[in-house]
């Protein structure tokens, strides 16, 4: 059921949007986590070569950003004024685009990811691990970039409930799956696998994404309130939304792309530290990426509100939303920076078992879990932008916290100083700190409260 967001308690919208949407990215964080912990089972730079890998996509994710991004201010002012013809024609050509993006950059990946893969690491186990992975998640990227929209047409106006029902059938079904294609002898059912090694791993996540895909393109097909696809919809393409979809994300598209490159150089100076400091960054990138879940949630479910608002010129109500989002974010991720600083050695633990990756991820995980603090305000403040269309701003905290802040202190500490790995570390916290403060400048201004991109 669709959901009129400019209407009702603030607060009870949030918790609405905010609450079936965290339960579906805890239940999607399962495809990562479950993956870590099998691919752990093979061995350390099984790991580092999956991290690695993951650090090449998130560069090539930035094309399937632009058009999301743009699309959820699009289809939430427009559902938010009522004008439900033009929002179905949106989500048509959002899905299209996403699909002829995807393809071409897909391609692009497949011949390019092996030097990419070498460039990251000279050591050819952890490149060949990231090769067996790599492939199988880049062949079948249109399936993945489809699936997000069809999440983003649903939320956007107002359904945060059944997206989360298909996310998390699809990540419990990859629970299952994940053993069974890696192993030969499945561990604790004693039933033969497919013994697929790394590569089965990506193997389950793609037949799960398939799944996801159809069951939520169906549902929009037979749409959900006013809002209902056509197959004949999507062979015609509308010129003017499509310029829209383009350049709308373009900002927060090439944000995500410097936001990656950071990453990458990342990588690329833990590479020096060795496997075990690349295994441990790849295990602990998908923890932290657990206390994110509620901020994603608060985020997103903010964004819809912001977007509904602005369109119902509503500005008030939005700006609200937004504060409460950051508010009720940073009280969960209290939660996360707790337990990691409590007992980082037995989580950290059921994923190394090699003692030194188990040390270099006890020092990440109790380190770079207060950087969450910080990131739960200026996520929050980027609802707003996301909400109204102006993304320029979410580019520019971007370029301040990881350029500006992050990467020339990891140049001093790893390649000047050459201090040991623990000092990287600090570097996220110092990265959100500078990425907040820029932030809350922009948000403060209040430029985007007359942003309108309908």
């Amino acid at each position: 059921m669709s959901r009129d967001l400019t209407q009702g308690s603030l607060t009870r919208n949030l918790f609405y949007m905010a609450f079936p949407t965290m339960g579906g990215f805890a239940l999607q964080a399962l495809y990562d986590i479950v993956d870590m912990f099998w691919i752990g089972q093979v061995s350390a730079k099984a790991i580092a070569g999956v991290a690695v890998f993951s650090s090449v996509f998130w560069l090539i994710e930035v094309l399937n950003e632009i058009i999301g991004v743009s699309s959820v201010s699009l289809i939430s002012q427009n559902y938010g004024a009522k004008n439900y013809e033009r929002t179905n024609r949106i989500v048509e050509q959002t899905l299209v685009f996403k699909a002829f993006v995807a393809l071409i950059a897909s391609g692009l990946l497949i011949v390019f990811l092996p030097p990419l893969m070498r460039f990251f690491s000279k050591d050819q186990e952890v490149v060949n691990y990231g090769l067996q992975y790599g492939y199988w998640r880049s062949f079948f990227m249109p399936i993945f970039f489809m699936t997000y929209s069809t999440y983003t047409a649903m939320r956007q106006t107002g359904e945060s409930r059944l997206p989360t029902i298909i996310m998390g059938t699809s990540a419990i079904l990859n629970v299952f799956l994940d053993p069974i294609f890696i192993f030969d002898d499945v561990p604790f059912l004693g039933i033969s696998g497919f013994g697929m090694g790394v590569a089965g791993a990506a193997v389950a996540t793609v037949l799960c994404t398939v799944v996801a895909f159809v069951w939520g393109f169906l549902v929009l097909l037979k749409g959900i309130g006013p809002v209902k696809i056509s197959i004949k919809g999507l062979f015609k393409l509308d010129r003017e939304i499509d310029v829209k979809l383009i350049t709308i994300g373009l900002p927060s598209g090439f944000e995500m792309l410097l936001r990656s490159a950071s990453n990458a150089v990342l990588v690329k100076i833990l590479g020096f530290y060795g496997a075990n400091t690349l295994a441990a960054a790849g295990v602990v990138s998908r923890l932290v990426g657990l206390s994110f879940i509620p901020l994603m949630g608060f985020s997103m479910g903010a964004s819809a509100i912001v977007g509904q608002n602005l369109g119902a010129n509503k500005v008030e109500r939005a700006e609200k939303t937004v504060w409460l989002a950051a508010v009720y974010g940073s009280l969960f991720v209290l939660g996360f920076i707790v337990l990691a600083n409590i007992s980082p050695k037995t989580i950290i633990g059921l994923f190394l078992h090699e003692s030194e990756a188990i040390t270099e991820g006890i020092a990440a995980v109790r380190i770079g879990s207060w950087s969450m603090l910080f990131a739960s305000f200026a996520i929050s403040m980027m609802s707003a932008f996301f909400g109204s269309g102006n993304t320029l701003p979410a580019m520019f905290a971007s370029v301040v916290g990881r350029w500006f802040a992050q990467l020339p202190y990891l140049v001093l500490v790893a390649l000047v100083l050459k201090l040991p790995s623990n000092y990287i570390w600090y570097s996220f916290i110092i990265a959100e700190i500078a990425e907040l403060l820029y932030a809350y400048f922009v948000f403060s201004k209040g430029k985007w409260k007359q942003y309108r991109v309908s």
